[in-house]
């Protein structure tokens, strides 16, 4: 099931609270590219991108793309003063050596226990599995927003992925349309609800046991 700019948008905004001054921010395309426009102008982020970018700013408006400047997906994008450029093998040395303190991707599944697929599905054509394996690897934390269901209406969280893995056990934080979840030794932690869904709605839609946290809240 698709969803809208608006909640597309809520996903964003939620995520970007996960994010702190000072911070090396990776973003994968989709929902993730729309997060530097929720920060707030008082942040000082870096965000980095596989291309060789360091110090991506905010989607440019319409019209005023630069042909020569993108992302690892190759969306136009701007930069930030203090930006720098380097080749894929730095920007790979940067990722791999752990630079990085959050990366945030899109996921196609979750397991309980932070497994994530999130290049291929069997039989359709994908461009490849890009930089996804090294960031959720090595990054200091994965954040994964996405649809809580698929195009079947079936939950994309699950006890155990169908889909082929990009990664295992590296997922710490899941950020839907219906839900803020947490990945935890001890399983999956419902942490937060977005309106205008219920703790209910979200547990009937889940493939696997969640717990509520004591301090569930609700994102407007």
């Amino acid at each position: 099931m698709g969803m809208g700019v608006d909640v597309r948008n809520k996903i964003a905004k939620r995520a970007a609270q996960e994010i702190k001054d000072g911070m090396i921010v990776n973003l994968g395309i989709g929902i993730p590219s729309l997060v530097p426009n929720h920060l707030s102008p008082t942040i000082n982020v870096m965000f980095h991108a596989e291309n060789g970018v360091l110090g991506i700013g905010k989607s440019p408006e319409k019209g005023e793309e630069d042909p020569t400047l993108c992302n690892a997906g190759g969306f136009p994008v701007t930069i930030v003063p203090g930006a720098s450029y380097f080749d894929s093998a730095t920007a790979f040395g940067m990722i791999r050596s752990g630079a990085l303190d959050i990366t945030i991707l899109g996921g196609l599944e979750v397991s309980e226990t932070g497994d994530l697929a999130n290049w291929i599905v069997p039989g359709k054509r994908v461009p490849g599995i890009g930089g996804a394996m090294e960031l959720a690897k090595k990054a200091k934390k994965v954040i994964v927003v996405m649809n809580h269901c698929n195009k079947k209406g079936e939950p994309k969280i699950l006890k155990t992925c169908t889909l082929p893995l990009t990664a295992k056990a590296c997922v710490s934080m899941i950020i839907t349309d219906m839900a803020v979840i947490a990945v935890t030794e001890e399983g999956l932690l419902l942490k937060e609800v977005m309106a205008p869904y219920t703790a209910i709605d979200v547990i009937q839609k889940t493939g696997a046991p969640l717990r509520i946290s004591k301090d569930l809240a609700t994102v407007q």
